[in-house]
């Protein structure tokens, strides 16, 4: 569009100019030395303009000539530059795709065939990230070497160089060396949101619940954190520092130093209020828990509220009688409220509760607290029946109805084996032969310490053979009735 508007301009006034040249005729004299030259207006401005043309294109041409080793070599420059950008550019989607061999190939390649020391650092620290992804810390560590080098003298190329391997370190769980790193950047004033995520990441691992906090802190204040996750790491930093220090009492001055928002997360409270405690300020300790229960009705600060001082019952009894009436189907709120009754030797109330409480939520905790009640009370029927069903209630075991007895074993073709009635002398003959009836009709006499082949008797017994029976049983043979009655009432016995 500008090609077009500039040719239309020019042409407008080259038209203007040839009619002012038509309306304004005359001649130029031209004179040099003893020669004349004269010739008209028009001849004389259109061979200016041409000569002035002539002149710009052979000036356009001389600077063109004269300026080609430069544009060579800026042309060079351009290529290495655009090859390098499509190397890093393959080696970045590679790494990005999860082909870590491939990307640390083409990275290393970069490299080392890169002349620009920013693209080199890049490269070395690229390659070293899918090295680390391939748990080949040795060649990470070797490269984060090598950017090192290149990085030298650049403090912004050096801060990249420390911050990649910081992050790497803290993968591998090296958070020591990965603090050496980020010791230089503290150093020099570096204060970048992420340099302080890695510091914050750095003292997570160790353990340094002091510099934990701090760094939270900080990163809730500039945003760079969301507040769920920053008021998580300050609540376990926090409730870590004032457990550590409860021995030496300097508890007292970390407590002052939270804000009130901070004293009402429940690992914080419930630190407190065991500080307190420790120290018999059981009111001190009620009024943690009851702000931080204000706040949210949490589990474990209700199960700390019902572990109450004698002095503290009837206060919190009270006290959890006003959540109640704001929260009347509170499974929690109604076991802590049995359980202060419990020591306060309220048996009826506390019954109550705890019934209300199974109610909401069947749980084996409130089911063993009915049973103790039950116990006290010398209710025993009762209290075993919460005691079976907070047993069954935690390892999910189901109950059964009824109870399930395995009939017994059916033995009367065992063969070693007899009936009471065989061996008493006053049954009748009758009642004798029946029992025979499928016995053999020869004993079954094993050899001492020898192993008995297999027979249909294993298959009878579901173990091996037995060895070392020793002698057999008596077996009574019922013989055929005898004419003579007198013998006939006799058992033959076989030794």
């Amino acid at each position: 569009m500008r090609t077009w508007f500039w040719t239309l301009l020019l042409t407008t006034l080259a038209v203007l100019f040839a009619v002012k040249l038509r309306e304004y005729g005359g001649n130029v004299l031209i004179l040099v030395g003893t020669t004349r030259i004269q010739v008209s207006l028009a001849f004389a401005v259109l061979t200016l303009l041409t000569a002035f043309v002539l002149l710009y294109i052979c000036l356009r041409v001389l600077a063109w000539f004269t300026s080609l080793p430069e544009r060579v070599r800026d042309w060079n420059v351009r290529r290495v530059i655009k090859r390098d950008h499509e190397l890093l550019e393959l080696g970045w989607t590679e790494l990005l795709e999860g082909r870590y061999a491939k990307a640390e190939k083409d990275l290393t390649k970069l490299f080392e065939s890169s002349r620009s020391a920013s693209r080199q650092v890049l490269a070395a620290l690229s390659a070293a990230r899918a090295a680390h992804a391939m748990s080949e810390f040795s060649r990470r560590d070797k490269l984060l070497e090598q950017a090192d080098q290149k990085a030298a003298g650049d403090s912004a190329l050096q801060e990249a160089v420390a911050s990649a391997a910081a992050d790497l370190l803290l993968d591998q769980g090296l958070a020591e060396q990965a603090l050496e790193r980020l010791a230089a950047l503290q150093a020099n004033g570096a204060r970048h949101v992420h340099t302080m995520r890695l510091l914050l990441r750095a003292h997570r691992q160790l353990n340094q619940h002091e510099k934990v906090f701090v760094l939270a802190r900080s990163l809730k204040r500039h945003a760079a954190l969301s507040d769920v996750e920053a008021l998580q790491l300050i609540e376990v930093a926090a409730a870590a520092r004032l457990r550590e220090t409860l021995s030496d009492g300097q508890w007292r001055e970390i407590w002052k130093a939270l804000t009130a928002a901070e004293k009402t997360l429940p690992e914080i409270a419930l630190a407190a209020a065991a500080a307190f405690d420790s120290i018999a300020q059981y009111d001190e300790a009620s009024r943690v828990l009851e702000h931080a229960i204000s706040v949210a009705f949490d589990t474990r600060l209700l199960s700390a509220y019902a572990r109450a001082d004698n002095s503290q019952i009837a206060r919190r009894l009270q006290k959890a009688e006003v959540w109640l009436a704001q929260q009347p189907d509170d499974a929690d709120l109604l076991t802590t409220l049995g359980v202060l009754c419990l020591n306060a030797q309220i048996w009826g109330q506390a019954e109550r509760y705890l019934q209300r409480s199974v109610t909401q939520r069947d749980d084996a905790r409130v089911h063993a607290l009915l049973g103790s009640l039950y116990d006290r009370l010398g209710r025993r029927d009762e209290a075993a029946r919460q005691w079976r069903q907070a047993t069954v209630v935690a390892s999910s075991v189901p109950t059964l109805q009824t109870d399930l007895i395995l009939p017994a074993a059916d033995t009367r073709g065992d063969p070693s084996m007899l009936p009471a009635e065989a061996w008493d002398e006053n049954a009748s003959f009758e009642a004798m032969a029946r029992l025979h009836d499928t016995a053999p009709a020869t004993p079954v006499t094993p050899s001492v310490g020898v192993t008995p082949a297999y027979d249909e008797l294993d298959d009878y017994f579901d173990s091996a053979p037995i060895q070392d029976l020793g002698a057999p049983a008596k077996v009574t043979v019922i013989a055929t009735p005898s004419p003579n009655p007198a013998e006939a009432t006799k058992p033959q016995v076989l030794k």
